[in-house]
């Protein structure tokens, strides 16, 4: 079976069994931060452990590829589009409940929502998240962090869909925890998560929230679409430094900029596509490494086909 008749059987089989809920050649950009890239062939939306179940047996009958779109704030998406199935984590997956210092939420929660429930019953351990975009699942699986803080210190287990279709709970330990990484998504896909804070006292979370927040504004660019920082740091040294030192600050591939105010963001000025920003990417990879004798490598996900000059 060729690609396409593939794809068109996955989509008529989800459609029958997911009214409502399947769509047909979806535009990407405005679902993620850089507001550049092609179409998804299949986007689902599973609220249900069912429904993950449902997808997974069509992505294993008709042999296509899927990925877990979440807030698409990691993710850089070809101009030529994804050929295959975005699955978008609903209702079931945007539970939270609380057990004394513990928080148990689903995938599909955004880390600021995660950030204040815990401020607002007293739980330190969350305050290093403010202003990180994304989902609890997204931030599980690249490890994010900042402020000296990170997901691995904070979380206790992580419930997984497997890609045999069955849950597994999962010890920390389990998840193979590394800077910017991890080994869930071998695993299959995140369902929710069991998070251990501490008791702290509310107004000092709240101080640590707001002065993390104003430090990002003041040293990030907010004005326009980003997917956050684009490399991790080289065995300790920042990767913003590196870029800086090498002159990138302000270099442009199109509407694609590497920002003047921090030099690890690729912003998007208006109209970048997804193939400039990949190649103001490999740009600054190349004059870093030919400079300072260091490869970055890329902390966002690339997804989709694009093209080397």
């Amino acid at each position: 079976m060729n690609e396409m008749r593939a794809l068109e059987k996955a989509f008529m089989r989800l459609s029958r069994e997911m009214p409502g809920r399947v769509y047909c050649n979806i535009p990407l950009a405005k679902r993620v931060t850089f507001r550049a890239g092609g179409h998804v062939t299949i986007l689902a939306v599973a609220n249900t452990i069912g429904d993950l179940r449902l997808l997974l047996q069509t992505v294993e009958r008709y042999r296509i590829p899927y990925f877990v779109l979440g807030k698409g704030s990691n993710l850089l998406v070809s101009d030529r589009g994804f050929k295959g199935l975005a699955i978008e984590l609903g209702s079931d997956f945007k539970k939270i409940t609380l057990d004394r210092n513990y928080i148990q939420a689903g995938a599909a929660v955004s880390l600021s929502t995660l950030a204040q429930v815990a401020w607002k019953n007293s739980l330190k351990g969350l305050a290093f998240s403010v202003g990180i975009p994304g989902s609890l699942g997204g931030a599980l699986i690249m490890n994010a962090g900042a402020h000296d803080g990170c997901m691995s210190n904070i979380v206790s287990t992580a419930t997984i869909y497997t890609n045999n279709c069955d849950l597994r709970i999962l010890d920390k330990t389990e998840l193979g925890f590394g800077y910017r990484t991890s080994s869930i998504s071998s695993y299959g896909i995140i369902a929710e998560a069991m998070l251990r804070l501490e008791p702290g006292d509310s107004d000092r979370i709240r101080f640590l929230m707001e002065r993390y927040f104003r430090k990002r504004k003041e040293n990030q660019p907010f004005g326009y679409p980003s997917a956050g920082c684009v490399f991790k740091n080289a065995s300790g040294i920042s990767a913003g430094k590196l870029i800086d030192e090498t002159g990138c600050k302000g270099l442009c591939n199109g509407d694609a900029q590497v920002s003047t105010e921090h030099a690890n963001f690729i912003i998007n000025l208006g109209e970048a596509t997804a193939q400039n920003i990949y190649l103001l990417l490999k740009e600054v990879q190349r004059r870093v490494y030919q400079k300072k004798g260091v490869l970055l490598e890329p902390e966002i996900i690339m997804l989709g086909e694009f093209e080397d000059e």
